[in-house]
Parts: C-alpha cells; structure tokens; sequence
C-alpha cells in the first residue's frame, strides 16, 4: 500500500515597501546611520590621537570613517522581511541619500563648506550604499561592503589631500574618477537586482 505524502510550500509573499517604509528608511539614514557613525567616529579618533596631525587625519578620516560609514548606513536594512533585490537595493539608496544629506547639511551649515563642494557628496553616499546593499540582496555581504569601503577610502583620501595642498587638475580627475565609479558600479548592480525574493 503506497501512502502519498502531500508536500506543503509555504509561499512568501512579495512585499513591496510603501510610502511609509521608503520614508522610514530614507529617515534612518539621518536617525539611525548618522547617530551611531558619530558614535564609533569618537571611538575610532581615540585610538588615532596620539598620532601627528596628518598621520591622525589619515587614521581617523580615510582609514576608519569608510569601514564606519558604509556599515552605519546599511545597518537599518537588517529591518527587512520578503523584500526582493531590486527593493532592498533601493532601500539601501534612499538610506544612503538621508545620510548624504544629513552630512551635507552637517557639513555646509556647521562647518561652512562650499555647497558646491559637498553636493557630489549626498550621489556618493546613496550609490556607495547602494553597492552593500548588493551584497545583502545577494547574500554576498562581505565582498560587496568591502568594495565601497575601497571607493569611500579613495574618496576620502583624495579629500585630505586636496586639504594639504592646492587642488589641480590631477586631484580633480582622480576624484571625479572614484566619484563615477561609484555611480556607475552602483547603477549596473542594481540593474542586475531582479523581483526575486531574498529569504
């Protein structure tokens, strides 16, 4: 006597963020994200104090704030349940673009920078994000997040230096040059997202 066994499947339903939860997390990049940024920055410019000035900028704001940075913004999307590639990446953009503008403001209206000059800022943030966010979309966080802390790195490090010395047109190139690497490497990884559900 054959018995049949009837194999249930549990289908997860696709969800798809509304309005609410698209402002939620453009909101945690500036309430979550920025918040706990600052509070390992302070740590991290503890352990690089003792150092001379230069080697101290260069500990804290191009060897530290990247590695930082890029897991502060994406934290919050460990918020997610039956979301798929394509939306968890574009959550990890609207994360990053409320902690680009967040620091644009922190920047320009604290600091006096030119807004000009930290306008490129709120792009980067939101494709560099975007980028780990990939990863997490792919269940391949590591290599991902490893990719955008090199382009934040980069970033950063041509940022101090354009501090030190006048900048010309060679800083400006290599800048520009990291700037659209991120653009166009967050832009191909999210038309690689699909509909597919990430478990």
């Amino acid at each position: 006597m054959k018995i049949a066994i009837e194999e249930k499947q549990t289908a997860v339903p696709v969800h798809k963020p509304d309005l609410n939860e698209k402002i939620f997390f453009f909101l945690s990049g500036l309430l979550v994200s920025v918040p706990m940024t600052l509070f390992f920055a302070e740590f991290s410019d503890t352990l690089c104090v003792v150092m001379p000035i230069l080697y101290a900028q260069i500990c804290s704001v191009v060897i530290f704030t990247p590695f930082i940075e890029e897991f502060s913004k994406v934290f919050p999307l460990f918020y997610r349940h039956g979301e798929t590639e394509r939306s968890i990446v574009y959550l990890g953009i609207l994360i990053g673009l409320g902690f680009g503008l967040t620091e644009f403001f922190l920047y320009v209206f604290t600091l006096g920078a030119p807004v000009l000059v930290r306008l490129p800022g709120i792009v980067f943030h939101a494709s560099s994000a975007s980028i780990s966010a990939y990863g997490i979309a792919k269940k391949r966080p590591l290599p991902f997040y490893l990719i955008a802390v090199a382009l934040h790195l980069a970033n950063n490090l041509f940022a101090v230096v354009s501090g030190l010395w006048r900048v010309d047109v060679l800083w400006l190139v290599a800048w520009l040059a990291i700037f659209i690497t991120t653009y166009l490497t967050a832009w191909h990884l999210y038309r690689r997202t699909s509909d597919n559900i990430v478990s």
